[in-house]
């Protein structure tokens, strides 16, 4: 099956992933794409096949005559999208050889080359995009696409020489809790690869650490005709601990590594509200400073409201895996190696995100990021390029190679 073709198959599938689920995968939706998966890596002729209770979806495609010896080698994708857009009923459109002009999604949707200059750099590719009313699911359906040809690929050219390969695909990696339960053992990788990045040359082995903050306040409602003195509108509350938190710091500021509040949601009544932010930072010094003030914002509001109007949540999420990564150059060595193979142009910087990789990179399974090839991901701004998919696919069989010698 080409690339073009499976990739449509798979965004077609609704995905998308639930914060508010205490299941596991979050959504019974994504069972649906997994089982698939299990089937096709099945008839493609992988061994090893297996989906276990939490949805983790493994293969392999064994080494080469006297390849046994070499590392073993991981490529890993998340199936699940993203809960800020709908992925349901997704229609893909796509455009041959683009001309760098406005993309008119819809009837009153245009993606205008003014508000994503990006644009410039695909023309003449293939562009696959939205119609503007659900997200494209590129993130990271791109990448499992990308896993699954280039394992079919492998396959039928047994004069590839290989070492053993595994191949993986996770659930719920949007909401946080990719790999909670994640078997490295079982997996049995060295060294393993997310393909969940995106422009064309990406390669990634440092993210944010990452915390999740959540704020209930408590108000005190009184009719407003009488309210003086009594009433805690938790609304207003809700808005004064945003403003103590750095504006400047916030993401539509930020870039490179430079870290963020994010407010994520806010939702509540005069009676009671909450507040949900994400706190991001590269540098580990950085990112405790941000919690502290965090929990110093939050302690100044119960002084000046009262203890019990505000309880605060916070959870750290995931760390930079930099430190774990950087041990094993050849991991990125062999990386840059076979992107030059496949003519691209390496691009080492930092994830202003997370992937599966970094919680995987910290369980012992060392594992960065490469491109997918999609862009504005989780709206319904996304598209992605089928000439830079077809590049991260002959990446993926580059490395297969590299890692043998």
């Amino acid at each position: 099956m080409e690339l073009k073709e499976r990739f449509l198959k798979y965004v077609a599938i609704d995905t998308q992933s639930c914060e508010e689920s205490e299941t596991f995968p979050s959504t019974a939706k994504q069972w649906t794409l997994l089982n698939m998966l299990v089937e096709e890596m099945k008839a493609m002729g992988l061994t090893e096949v297996s989906i276990d209770k939490y949805g983790y979806a493994m293969g392999t495609i064994p080494a080469s005559e006297g390849c046994e010896g070499a590392p073993v080698i991981g490529f890993l994708a998340h199936v699940d999208t993203s809960p800020d857009m709908s992925g349901e009923n997704v229609r893909p459109r796509i455009i041959e050889k683009y001309d760098g002009s406005d993309i008119v999604l819809n009837n009153a949707l245009t993606m205008r080359v003014a508000d994503f200059p990006e644009l410039k750099k695909f023309v003449g590719h293939t562009l696959i995009h939205t119609d503007g009313t659900t997200l494209l699911g590129a993130d990271d359906k791109a990448g499992v696409a990308e896993i699954m040809t280039a394992a079919e690929y492998l396959l039928s050219h047994p004069e590839l020489k290989h070492g053993k390969i595994r191949i993986g695909f996770t659930p719920d990696e949007e909401i946080g809790r990719g790999v909670d339960f994640f078997d490295v053992e079982a997996f049995g990788a060295d060294f393993a690869y997310t393909m969940d990045g995106g422009y064309e040359g990406e390669l990634e082995y440092e993210n944010f650490n990452a915390a999740s903050a959540k704020i209930d306040i408590q108000g005190r409602n009184v009719h407003p005709g009488y309210a003086k003195g009594k009433i805690i509108n938790a609304i207003e509350v809700a808005c004064e601990l945003n403003a103590l938190l750095p504006a400047e710091q916030r993401p539509q500021y930020t870039e490179g590594y430079e870290g963020f509040y994010h407010c994520v949601g806010i939702n509540g009544t005069v009676e009671h509200a909450s507040i949900s932010y994400i706190i991001r930072d590269h540098d580990a010094d950085r990112f405790e400073q941000k919690k502290v003030w965090m929990w110093n914002a939050v302690d100044l509001l119960k002084k000046r409201y009262g203890e019990s109007v505000l309880t605060l949540t916070l959870k750290d999420q995931y760390y930079n895996m930099r430190k774990m990564v950087e041990p094993h150059p050849q991991v990125i060595e062999l990386a840059k190696q076979a992107m030059l193979e496949a003519g691209v142009t390496p691009i080492v910087r930092p994830i202003r995100g997370g992937t599966d990789g970094a919680r995987l990179s910290f369980m012992g399974l060392p594992c960065p990021n490469i491109f997918a090839g999609g862009m504005n991901f989780h709206g319904k701004f996304e598209y992605c390029s089928l000439d830079s998919m077809q590049r991260a696919e002959q990446v993926i069989v580059n490395l297969a190679k590299l890692w043998a010698k």
